[in-house]
């Protein structure tokens, strides 16, 4: 149901999760009150009527730049880091759909004895139905982090923002857990966040958001109800805009 009384401030949206947001205090795979807290706050953050795309990471599972560094071939390495996506997603979309709310995981890598395969025109449809599309898989190509697939699937999908969940509660200066002195921003512009090398997005997936005039909102997952603050406009984040 939609709650009238706190409208969404975007009305579509990518939220970019990293596979390690998952974890919680585990080491490594799925944290299973973890997982029901997303899910839970992407139910809740679809049930203000706003229309929810997620793209995941694989990190809590396999990182292609790590099998690379371990010897695995950098393509085929990418190539497991985007099975460990789809992983996460079938994971998400049940989580979601325990909450109540309907969810679609749907991959760039066909399976389709798994889930659907990505198109724009399936994500389009399912967002129209009220539910929360899990765009997992990548971009289906290797050497690029979900970082990219985040905002291809946001200018494709004609989406308002991308909702960068992260460790932290913005953009800063430096790293805050190593600079105590490390300032964060409440707003930059894309061409500020460049200059200043600021590690908002990898470099392929910034230069794609600027290009195609799409903020960023950069705020931290670790808090229950972490999304829906920032589509009701609330909590601490920083906006990177055009």
């Amino acid at each position: 149901m939609t709650d009238p009384s706190s409208p969404p401030k975007w009305k579509r949206v990518v939220v970019k999760l990293s596979g390690e947001a998952l974890m919680g205090d585990a080491p490594h795979g799925l944290h299973a009150p973890t997982l029901e807290r997303i899910a839970k706050d992407l139910a809740a953050s679809a049930a203000l009527g706003a229309q929810i795309a997620v793209v995941v990471g694989g990190g809590n599972f396999f990182r292609g730049i790590q099998g690379a560094d371990k010897g695995i071939e950098r393509a085929r390495a990418d190539s497991i880091g985007m099975l460990a996506t789809v992983m996460n997603g079938l994971a998400l979309e049940q989580a979601i759909e325990a909450q109540g709310r309907q969810a679609r995981a749907l991959s760039a890598v066909p399976m389709p004895s798994l889930c659907e395969s990505y198109s724009r025109r399936a994500a389009l449809h399912h967002l129209d139905k009220g539910r929360v599309v899990i765009a997992a898989g990548g971009t289906g190509l290797p050497f690029f982090t979900t970082d990219t697939p985040a905002v291809v699937r946001a200018a494709e999908l004609s989406a308002d923002a991308v909702l960068k969940a992260t460790q932290v509660d913005g953009v800063y200066t430096a790293d805050p857990k190593r600079d105590p002195s490390a300032r964060r921003y409440e707003q930059l512009t894309h061409d500020e966040a460049i200059a200043k090398s600021l590690a908002v997005m990898d470099t392929a997936a910034f230069a794609l958001a600027r290009e195609n005039k799409i903020p960023i909102i950069v705020f931290s997952i670790a808090e229950a109800g972490a999304i829906r603050a920032v589509l009701e406009g609330r909590g601490r984040a920083t906006h990177v805009v055009p």
